[in-house]
């Protein structure tokens, strides 16, 4: 798989710009005091670390997935998103970010799984009934929340503790459970009808012109988990872990290799191989999550992004 459209960084310096910020895999740049281009690169991240190799490809399916949701979600919230022209490239409304993710939770897997095996069974303050299996579904899908660090590991909170920090009122936490919960109704039925499931998902809120307003990226494999639904209930009575469509295989490859982003941990080195096999992955997950093949044929060089980007923006 060729990689010479991969991108690792960008320096670009457009008219109007106001500010720049380099997330763990996004390249952020302000417009004026309205707009915000987001240029996902093909950086990844697991454990709040960033791995050493840039990923062909990644950018632009998490770019493309997030906008086909976030089309399909804005009768159920508003959201930052104006335009898409170039895969990698989203060009939206400027938000002031709230300082935490809305973590949903259909099943015992992933962060929740591994403080389940740690003998808790208080996550965020909901409980977590005793007796459950691996993978085993919720009565009720449950919201988990997390601080959104700038720097370093997200931090889990209580909607408890949000609201008497003063974080974000009760009204506005409110608002952001009910969002929560019926951008995640959405997301399993869009899922189910691939095949699939939507295990857990987290999204971010922020406030324009005092209104709330959806940010980020939603439901693709680097913020949600998926499984593949034939045989699903199969695998969690009889033990075994079902085969999932999301970024914990990257985890997982990571705790096998030692690393879990702790203190004195070392971060494994990524041989092309790896590095080609996780870019496969991700074909994989678009396919089954898209219902079609992905294709790099839209992909622009580096170098000719700047000009793609410019005329968007004159077109605003």
């Amino acid at each position: 798989m060729s990689n010479t459209a991969t991108i690792n960084k960008t320096d670009f310096n457009f008219k109007n710009q106001t500010a720049f910020y380099r997330g763990k895999v996004r390249d952020v740049y302000s417009i004026g005091n309205d707009y915000m281009v987001l240029i996902a690169s093909d950086r990844i991240s697991a454990f709040d670390c960033i791995l050493p190799e840039p990923i062909p490809y990644k950018g632009a399916i998490l770019t493309t997935i997030a906008a086909h949701f976030l089309e399909l979600t804005k009768d159920i919230v508003p959201n930052w998103l104006l335009k898409s022209p170039e895969p990698r490239v989203a060009i939206g409304y400027k938000c002031e970010a709230l300082p935490i993710e809305m973590v949903i939770r259909g099943f015992l897997c992933g962060h929740a799984l591994r403080e389940y095996n740690l003998g808790k069974r208080m996550l965020c303050g909901v409980p977590m009934p005793d007796g459950m299996l691996p993978y085993q579904a919720f009565a009720e899908p449950i919201i988990t929340p997390s601080t959104k660090a700038q720097e370093g590991h997200d931090e889990d909170i209580s909607k408890e503790d949000i609201i008497a920090q003063g974080i974000v009122s009760k009204e506005v936490y409110e608002k952001l459970e009910t969002y929560t919960r019926n951008l995640y109704k959405a997301g399993n039925d869009y899922a189910a009808k691939q095949g699939l499931i939507l295990a857990d998902t987290k999204y971010e809120f922020g406030i324009r012109n005092g209104k709330i307003m959806l940010i980020d990226e939603i439901h693709t494999p680097d913020s949600s988990r998926y499984f593949y639904k034939n045989g699903f209930d199969g695998f969690v009575r009889d033990g075994i872990t079902p085969k999932q469509l999301s970024k914990e295989f990257v985890r997982e490859w990571l705790m096998e290799n030692g690393f879990q982003g702790k203190d004195g941990q070392q971060m494994p080195d990524m041989s092309p191989d790896v590095v080609a096999s996780i870019s496969k992955r991700y074909s994989e997950l678009f396919k089954n999550i898209m219902g079609y093949e992905f294709s790099p044929n839209g992909i622009a060089p580096q170098e000719a992004l700047q000009v793609i980007i410019e005329n968007a923006l004159e077109e605003l």
